[in-house]
């Protein structure tokens, strides 16, 4: 008797499941395709998939990692791109929504700053992700960034919002400036080839709004760039969609390697 195939493993299985999820659900004409998480595991079933440990790491992939199965593009209209939101405790959607890109501007100018990250730290951050919001924590970037003192609160908050469901939020500060008002700052960290997302912007929002609304919320993305140069972006919602307010770019160095001309550079720009 022939032997039983083994599950499939390939780098292609998350974009296989969520090509199926969709397409079980989806009419055309659909601007929004409602699926559960539950379902994960009965398409991985029909398709020989092996689900990894932690199967919304499947939804999180596609988020952020990787591009939507070619087919799921196809349907999109002009203008119009599919996302996947949260909707409620282990339930998801699809959604047609104007197409929005948040991505560092690669021909921003580069601010040498002096780095105060412990050695120590640096040797044994595990994962680029780590290793930025390390970074960005002990030279203070969010507070020379945004003009406030800001507190770390906590990492990697795991919890739930009314209507979206469970989320993650990488790092969140507390923060005050000079005239007492207080903020409350999410940040969202991608390093290696993750990209930044719309949706886990609007997800921060929602939770500090819904946890915090008494605090002025300022929704913080970080990013790894070419040569450990550290992006900062602060973005906003507008009209439902999220948009940029400032953007910064940093490169930790050693103290003598920011030169006097770099410092007639600074001190020349307007902030």
């Amino acid at each position: 008797m022939p032997s039983q195939l083994a599950p499939k493993r390939g780098p292609n299985r998350y974009s296989a499941l969520i090509e199926k999820i969709f397409f079980d659900h989806y009419v055309s004409g659909d601007q929004k395709v409602l699926f559960h998480g539950r379902e994960l595991k009965a398409a991985a079933d029909k398709l020989g998939i092996t689900l990894p440990a932690n199967p919304p790491d499947v939804i999180y992939s596609v988020r952020h990692r990787s591009s939507l199965p070619q087919r799921i593009i196809s349907t999109q209209p002009n203008g119009k791109e599919w996302i996947i939101e949260g909707v409620g405790r282990s339930q998801y959607a699809f959604k047609l929504a104007t197409v929005s890109r948040i991505a560092p501007n690669p021909n921003l100018v580069t601010i040498k700053m002096p780095d105060a990250t412990p050695e120590i730290i640096s040797a044994y951050s595990l994962t680029d992700e780590q290793a930025l919001l390390a970074k960005v924590r002990y030279n203070r970037i969010i507070d020379i960034f945004l003009g406030i003192a800001t507190y770390s609160l906590q990492s990697h908050l795991r919890t739930t919002v009314k209507g979206i469901g469970q989320i993650e939020i990488d790092e969140i500060y507390v923060g005050v400036d000079r005239a007492g008002r207080q903020f409350i700052v999410p940040v969202q960290a991608k390093g290696g080839s993750d990209k930044l997302g719309p949706v886990q912007t609007k997800q921060d929002i929602a939770y500090c709004a819904e946890k915090f609304p008494q605090l002025v919320c300022r929704a913080i993305s970080i990013q790894f760039m070419e040569s450990d140069v550290i992006a900062v972006l602060e973005l906003t919602l507008e009209n439902e969609m999220v948009k940029l307010v400032s953007e910064e770019h940093y490169l930790l160095v050693a103290a003598d390697q920011i030169s006097p001309n770099d410092l007639v550079t600074y001190r020349q720009r307007r902030v």
